[in-house]
């Protein structure tokens, strides 16, 4: 019910940007530049500066934004409430998910909960965690789980599962014979990570700072933003890698790779992420609740 035009210019004006706030809209650019200049027009003032290919809010535009995250929580809400009088669990929960969250862990918990509340329609983002942080914290989603802590202030977290990340490599590599294998061993070796961003990478990061060394004195031969990229070049023997144990389950299976526990062993907790001030409707509570209640969980590597 909200004025199309107020949801489109906060949308571009959290973004800073038309074209990615036309992505997150499924409009094309043009239409958003349309909307947001009848807005313009409507309130008699500029709203946006546009200089060097970059756009910054004028003061009139800093006000607009707060009037219209105010407006359109405020629709939110109205909506929410009047479909809860119904007595119906219905309409759309946008839900993100890190990759190893949403390939391996969230189909089960999504399918229980759809057939729960048939009237739900869960729409599933998948990105790094920090995508995922910024998405659920600029109100673009409702709800996130992310691989790592959060790091922002707005953001309320709940560890909802543990997840233990083991070293893989090739069935033919040296440490495919140990039963378990210390972080200083690791130094020299080819060594595969995920990109910057990755919650898998900034706790992987993290352990190896805690037993004294600096990531950046890893052997380092690629940096890779897909999974199973990385278990590729492992099996072909371009380096090791650390991984969650949830990911490896068919390749120990077919004996394309080999999982080695660390010593210490490496857990982190998967979190889940919602906004603090933002209106928790019945249906958001509810899969809070549901997600709590089934807990996720992963298959494990034999």
């Amino acid at each position: 019910m909200a004025d199309r035009r107020l949801q489109v210019f906060y949308t571009v004006a959290k973004q800073l940007s038309f074209t990615k706030a036309a992505e997150l809209l499924f409009m094309t650019q043009p239409a958003v530049t349309f909307q947001v200049k009848q807005l313009e027009e409507h309130l008699n003032t500029r709203l946006f500066e546009r200089t060097h290919g970059k756009i910054a809010l004028t003061p009139a535009g800093e006000l607009a934004m707060h009037y219209s995250e105010r407006i359109l929580d405020i629709n939110a809400e109205m909506e929410a409430r009047m479909a809860e009088m119904t007595g119906q669990m219905a309409g759309p929960l946008m839900i993100g998910a890190s990759t190893t969250i949403a390939e391996y862990m969230l189909p089960r918990i999504l399918g229980a909960f759809k057939a729960k509340y048939p009237q739900v329609q869960a729409r599933l983002t998948v990105a790094n965690s920090e995508t995922i942080e910024n998405k659920v914290n600029d109100h673009t989603l409702d709800v996130g789980l992310i691989e790592a802590p959060s790091h922002h202030p707005n953001l309320t977290t709940h560890v909802c599962c543990d997840d233990e990340l083991l070293l893989i490599c090739a069935p033919g590599h040296p440490f495919a014979r140990l039963d378990k294998i210390a972080p200083g061993q690791l130094i020299e070796t080819p060594y595969i990570s995920r990109e910057a961003g990755s919650g898998t990478r900034e706790v992987i990061d993290q352990y190896f700072r805690d037993h004294g060394i600096p990531p950046e004195d890893l052997n380092i031969v690629m940096e890779l933003g897909s999974r199973e990229a990385i278990k590729g070049a492992v099996e072909a023997g371009l380096g090791v890698a650390i991984v969650s144990g949830s990911t490896i389950v068919k390749e120990l299976k077919l004996g394309d790779l080999v999982a080695v526990p660390l010593d210490l062993p490496l857990h982190r907790k998967l979190t889940l992420v919602y906004a603090q001030e933002k209106f928790r409707t019945k249906l958001l509570q509810s899969f809070l609740d549901f997600v709590d209640t089934c807990q996720l969980t992963q298959p494990k590597p034999k």
